[in-house]
């Protein structure tokens, strides 16, 4: 894992957590993916803290340090699957720092309180709070309490600035106001009245072409071909293509089934990010194309996927995925890995929005 520095100056100029939100969102636009209108799920941050609640209606609230205090870095997550009496669990992360080394066991206090130890795992870096930890934590969130783990002299902190508005969603999200089990607006309405949770949606993977050569196109099929792709990103999205310059290049063409094809090609290059388009066309003018994503990294054996990092040093991702099922290629996963807050490489946590049960071709 990766030690971050925090003395580094040019850390400033990078861009801020809601980056990550952004690069979530071109990840995920899509034409013809998998539909999303009839799947609940949200992603919602204030101040310190985020929210991912998924299809399923499980939700997961991240805490973080406070930006500006000078004590080491580190996070919780609290994930509670949704339907009536389903308890809360608390994971604690410290950051992967080579200055401030979290030994495997640290004190928990709330409100000044001892609760125990808690047992990090050397190789996830993060340790489960016990059912008594997690009782004492919970109200501290809503009310500012400090919360605080510390070991041989060195002390972690979360902050609450913004627990208070990420429960309240979480609670409404999963039907919970105003019913006992609510974290932040508790009453006496019953149990039965929360949402029960939806079954993750199970998507067939079509088999595929597994010729590895391209595609050939005469110049006057790829001159069409171009402009059937630019018909679908009118709006911007893909601005290497949205483009009827000479120089353009060529795209990508490969055989998908007997009558598709899968065309790719650049969209548009960031600093530390790129994306590409993604395109399933008939195999015969006038190739009628349909647009999968803008913002895609790769592509294997039927699933295209999308990684991008909130900022260049990597301690923040997003990546959705979409599968081919026969008749296009249904959005199979969207997540990321929580804010920007120099955590860890590659992300803290797994925050998604869109699971799936994909069944593997034969």
């Amino acid at each position: 894992m990766l030690g971050f520095c925090h003395a580094n100056s040019s850390f400033a100029t990078m861009p801020t957590p809601r980056s990550l939100t952004f690069a979530l969102l071109a990840v995920t636009a899509a034409v013809g993916a998998y539909p999303r209108s009839d799947l609940p799920s949200i992603s919602f941050d204030y101040k310190d803290w985020e929210l991912a609640c998924d299809n399923t209606r499980t939700c997961r609230a991240a805490g973080y340090h406070q930006e500006d205090d000078e004590a080491p870095n580190a996070t919780i997550l609290l994930t509670r699957a949704a339907g009536p009496d389903q308890p809360v669990t608390v994971q604690f992360q410290p950051a992967d720092d080579p200055n401030h080394p979290a030994p495997d066991q640290l004190t928990m206090t709330v409100d000044g309180r001892a609760l125990g130890t808690v047992h990090i795992d050397a190789k996830s870096n993060s340790g489960k709070l016990s059912d008594a930890q997690v009782q004492a934590l919970l109200p501290a969130l809503i009310k500012d309490g400090p919360v605080a783990w510390s070991a041989k002299g060195t002390t972690w902190t979360i902050s609450t600035a913004g627990a208070n508005a990420v429960l309240l969603k979480m609670d409404e999200f999963q039907g919970r106001l105003d019913t006992p089990g609510a974290l932040v607006r508790k009453g006496t309405k019953p149990e039965s009245n929360v949402l029960p949770p939806l079954p993750a949606p199970d998507v067939a993977a079509a088999p595929v072409s597994h010729d590895k050569h391209p595609v050939t196109l005469t110049p006057a099929q790829t001159r069409d071909l171009m402009a059937a792709l630019r018909k679908t990103v009118k709006d911007g999205s893909c601005e290497l293509v949205d483009t009827k310059a000479e120089e353009t290049d060529a795209p990508v063409v490969r055989r998908l089934t007997k009558d598709k094809l899968l065309v790719s090609h650049t969209c548009w290059m960031a600093a530390y990010n790129t994306g590409d388009g993604y395109w399933v066309v008939d195999a015969k003018p006038p190739y009628s194309a349909v647009l999968v994503t803008t913002s895609a990294s790769d592509y294997t054996d039927g699933v295209i996927s999308a990684t991008q990092k909130g900022r260049g040093i990597g301690d923040c991702f997003s990546s959705a995925s979409w599968t081919w099922d026969g008749r296009s290629f249904a959005q199979t996963s969207a997540t990321t890995t929580g804010m920007c807050r120099e955590i860890t490489a590659g992300g803290a946590w797994d925050l998604p929005t869109l699971v799936t049960h994909v069944r593997k071709a034969h």
